[in-house]
């Protein structure tokens, strides 16, 4: 199931697989000549935009990966094929992001670029709106500098040289504009793969025998199928009968076992309404979506028509009709993640990122597999790092993989697929992207060294990884003295340097106040003399214990905490001693975010002190970890 010779091979791998050449139905020359403003005139000229770092795919990595490369300095485009940003949670899909914190794993959800997301959304959406959700990621993205946004964007061909990426082609279908983008770095996260499918890059379809990568849970013999696509549903009460007569062409479930599946909960449903993974899941997009619509209405017929389930009063309110996509290609890079690094914890030199969803598969039949054991999860004892090498294209130097189409059998993707997971893998990428940009260096040929630079990069713009500790040498909190008003039992205010920004089950690794008082609840760092510092770095705690996403099912959005998480310090002042007094250089009220910058023009002082006044809860200061800049 490796497919190397793209451009030679052509025809059908079988049910399950996908053509090794045109796959996608498209080829550089096929959108190129797509006519400018006159329907009749001659074709237009592509418009020609450079950049550092090109992003293909705008789902949950490409945006953390875009976001990442931008603030890391490096001139970015993020190119999308959708009106929307978000992929599968998105409004047009409108599924609730997941990662390593199922189960009420402690101090496991993701933190960086998400965490940033996830907060503004819990704040500014109370209402649970797919259509806000939406403008936050856009928000975040148009108005990043150093990143260019193209919505409605679809990638149509790329250049490669050699073994570089130069250009890629794209066609901008709602001002009929075509683009060629040249850059140094690309990161593809399609999802699909679509990138390193067009450069050549060799991938992989379906399921690898138990024997290639010693996979217990493999089959016994390779397989071309994958996990199919969904449509999710919204319904609402209407406060009376609303009646509900299906269409001719959908199919009918009169019994329970017609389901074969639990179909508790109304408003928001479900995630088995899936098909599609004995066909080609790209090729095959439009039949496995009339499918499932047929299923979905089906199912929603059986709930209102036929037995008691509740459901008199209620109406569909919104379905999809874009299919969720689980599976397609995967990418090969320099190492493929597979299930005993999952299921040990192996920790990796070079993490970029972490996981800790269960081993996820779904029978590729889907809704027609009608045996209990349609799916299987099976839990991990702990977090898993995820290496750079599996982020790396295996011969295209200059491409980076991230989302689900990253280097990992199928076992490992069913783990790693899950859109938090996801959006890590992206931030790492995209942090990696800038990196390499700014040293002219393509990721294959990164040194330890250089991998190290961008793991400490990770770490200092709040990302999480399991064997990494803070050791930035341009740091100065670690060698400052440090004291606090108060701190609770195993909380004192050293925990702040001691490299870790997250609790753990034995450690705190935070400083708490006994109280919010004036006189417990303030920390200072004395470096022992006058020193310049041009940046403070806060993190504060949000309660990673917790879910937090925006969710449309009441169950589980019952599991969270809305607005500003109780845990988060709210007003705050930075105070400066300098020429025997204390100043205060910056004050915060209604904070509500995990990570706080403070930038200073040539501040001067011996001490850096930060006062807490209030919390959104809880009736002590919690705070992760300081670092200070000059």
């Amino acid at each position: 199931m490796l497919r190397r010779d793209f451009l030679k091979s052509s025809g059908a791998l079988g049910a399950g697989g996908l053509t090794a050449a045109g796959g996608l139905g498209l080829s550089a020359a096929g959108l190129r000549g797509a006519p400018g403003p006159s329907q009749h005139g001659p074709a237009a000229a592509a418009d020609s935009l450079e950049a550092e770092v090109v992003v293909v795919g705008g789902g949950m990595s490409g945006v953390c990966a875009a976001l990442a490369a931008a603030r890391n300095g490096a001139a970015t485009v993020l190119v999308q094929d959708r009106p929307v940003l978000g992929g599968n949670s998105s409004s047009e899909v409108r599924m609730h992001i997941r990662g390593a914190d199922v189960g009420g794993r402690p101090e496991a959800r993701e933190t960086g670029i998400l965490e940033e997301l996830r907060l503004e959304n819990h704040v500014r959406n109370p209402q649970r709106s797919a259509a806000v959700w939406d403008l936050i990621l856009w928000e975040k993205v148009r108005y990043q500098p150093g990143l260019t946004l193209l919505l409605n964007t679809v990638m149509s061909g790329c250049r490669r040289e050699k073994d570089l990426i130069r250009t890629v082609d794209c066609y901008q279908l709602t001002t009929q504009r075509t683009f060629t983008i040249a850059g140094k770095i690309f990161i593809d996260c399609t999802g699909d793969g679509t990138l390193g499918y067009l450069a050549g890059n060799p991938f992989r379809v379906g399921q690898e025998a138990a024997s290639e990568f010693g996979e217990s849970l493999a089959p016994e013999k390779a397989k071309p199928y994958t996990m199919g696509s969904s449509l999710l549903f919204q319904a609402r009460d209407m406060g009376r009968p609303v009646p509900f007569v299906p269409p001719g062409w959908a199919y009918r479930f009169p019994t329970d076992k017609d389901l074969a599946r639990g179909h508790g909960g109304l408003e928001y449903g479900y995630w088995w309404i899936e098909w599609g993974g004995m066909l080609d899941t790209i090729r095959d997009d439009d039949r496995i979506r009339e499918e499932l619509l047929k299923i979905l209405l089906g199912v929603w017929d059986h709930l209102k028509n036929h037995g008691d389930h509740g459901a008199e009063n209620w109406a569909l309110d919104w379905f999809g009709f874009l299919p969720a996509r689980r599976e397609s290609r995967r990418l090969m890079g320099k190492y493929v993640l597979r299930q005993e690094d999952l299921t040990s914890g192996r920790i990796f030199p070079d993490e970029v990122a972490y996981g800790g969803w269960p081993l996820d598969h779904h029978r590729e039949q889907g809704f027609d597999y009608k045996e209990n054991d349609f799916f299987f999860s099976r839990p991990l004892d702990r977090l898993y790092s995820i290496p750079l090498a599996s982020l790396c294209s295996s011969e295209v130097k200059n491409l980076l993989l991230g989302g689900r189409a990253i280097s990992a059998t199928h076992v490992a993707l069913s783990s790693t697929r899950v859109m938090a997971t996801c959006a890590v893998m992206g931030q790492g990428a995209g942090t990696a992207a800038a990196y390499c940009a700014a040293k002219n260096l393509v990721p294959l040929a990164m040194s330890a060294g250089d991998t190290e630079a961008v793991k400490q990069i990770i770490l200092k713009q709040d990302g999480y990884l399991i064997g990494t500790p803070n050791r930035d040498p341009a740091d100065l909190a670690p060698r400052a003295q440090i004291a606090a008003g108060s701190g609770l039992p195993g909380c004192e205010a050293r925990k702040v340097v001691d490299g870790v920004a997250r609790s753990a089950v034995n450690d705190s690794h935070r400083w708490s106040s006994a109280s919010l008082d004036p006189q417990d609840a303030w920390l200072e760092l004395d470096f022992g003399g006058t020193t310049r510092l041009s940046e403070l770095h806060l993190t504060f705690d949000t309660g990673l214990t917790r879910s937090m996403t925006l969710s449309h099912e009441d169950s589980f959005n019952a599991t969270m905490v809305g607005g500003p998480q109780p845990e988060t310090v709210s007003d705050y002042r930075v105070e400066a001693f300098a020429s025997g007094g204390w100043n205060t250089v910056e004050s915060v009220t209604g904070n509500y975010l995990r990570k706080r910058v403070h930038s200073f023009d040539s501040l001067r002082c011996r001490k850096i002190r930060i006062a807490v006044s209030a919390t959104h809860g809880v009736p002590e200061a919690r705070v992760f970890e300081v670092r200070c800049y000059a």
